[in-house]
């Protein structure tokens, strides 16, 4: 029998519930995976919170790696046995098996383990449209990170790094600092106890950055747009701290003419010939050493309520993974 995370009704890490129940064999469009390595996503709690509303009863998680072990009659381009990862709806990757669209699959190339492959497809993705697509960074700009410890800020930087950018990171604890200059940040500010604004400005020589990427949000929001370029772009991809209050156009974008995005990581992989290339750069940057990921903790699929716990608390140092 498979094991697999419910949701009854939305609430704290409490309501998330293990279960199990029986996967039967796919459809003609989908594969059956066995899970080996479940990705922890902030937007995971976003999902169970209710913040993003979902119908009762569901299961959670959007990212897994692990191998097939039966494909549908119209699938060609896998086999059973293939080691496969996703990153995207339907929810219910917080299972031990379960079954996916095919086309949400990419392969997971030899040297890539599942663990690996479980934190770098939504952060790897992200990571790839945030700095390739949403904003095209080039090498001698420096831009700003909010989180630059996490998951997705680890790979930003180094990715970064690997064109010939410059990253200024911010963390809301003394002990991030450390992990986020191993990753490649030029400097970091501790936003907790200084005005990162004005450090920023300090660093550009009161010219600020062309780009902010900020996954904290509501904290973190008025400082950014305060530290932007005339025409620069204000990049809100999460919000860790709590939702962003109503745009005021006027005075949060007309005064300097910012550029204000909420990115989506559907939008910009839109088919699997698109995913699996998006995939693969990362893969390939991981394979070749231009970024290296160190996974922080490791927690079993029952233990999942824990995992909300740590990761809400802001506990974790990197990315986190369930294992059924």
């Amino acid at each position: 029998m498979s094991k697999s995370i419910i949701i009854k009704k939305v609430g704290g890490p409490e309501v998330l519930e293990i279960q199990e129940n029986k996967v039967t064999s796919p459809g003609p469009d989908e594969i059956k995976v066995t899970n080996y390595a479940i990705g922890l996503n902030y937007i995971d709690t976003y999902h169970r919170s209710g913040l993003y509303p979902l119908p009762m009863p569901t299961g959670i998680g959007l990212e897994a790696a692990g191998k097939i072990d039966e494909v549908g009659s119209n699938v060609k381009e896998f086999n059973k046995g293939d080691n496969i990862a996703y990153a995207s709806m339907p929810i219910g990757a917080y299972a031990s098996e379960r079954i996916i669209p095919a086309k949400i699959a990419v392969k997971v190339p030899d040297g890539i383990s599942h663990k690996l492959a479980a934190t770098l497809m939504t952060k790897g993705l992200t990571t790839n449209y945030l700095l390739t697509k949403t904003y095209f960074l080039k090498a001698g700009e420096t831009v700003l990170f909010h989180a630059a410890a996490g998951g997705v800020g680890q790979i930003f930087a180094q990715w970064a790094n690997s064109i010939g950018a410059k990253v200024i990171g911010t963390v809301g604890s003394e002990e991030k600092i450390k992990i986020a200059k191993k990753n490649g940040y030029e400097h970091v500010i501790n936003y907790s106890k200084t005005d990162f604004a004005k450090e920023v400005m300090k660093i550009t020589n009161n010219k600020g950055v062309p780009a902010v990427f900020d996954g904290v949000g509501k904290k973190t929001f008025q400082g950014s747009l305060a530290c932007l370029k005339p025409l620069g772009m204000m990049v809100s991809f999460g919000n860790a701290s709590g939702p962003l209050d109503p745009l005021n156009v006027p005075k949060d974008i007309q005064s300097k003419s910012l550029f204000f995005t909420r990115p989506t990581i559907g939008h910009y992989f839109t088919n699997r010939k698109e995913l699996q290339a998006g995939a693969d750069e990362i893969f390939k940057k991981v394979k070749f050493g231009k970024i290296k990921i160190s996974i922080s903790k490791e927690y079993k699929l029952k233990d999942a309520e824990q995992a909300h716990r740590d990761l809400e608390a802001r506990k974790l140092i990197g990315p986190a993974i369930l294992i059924p």
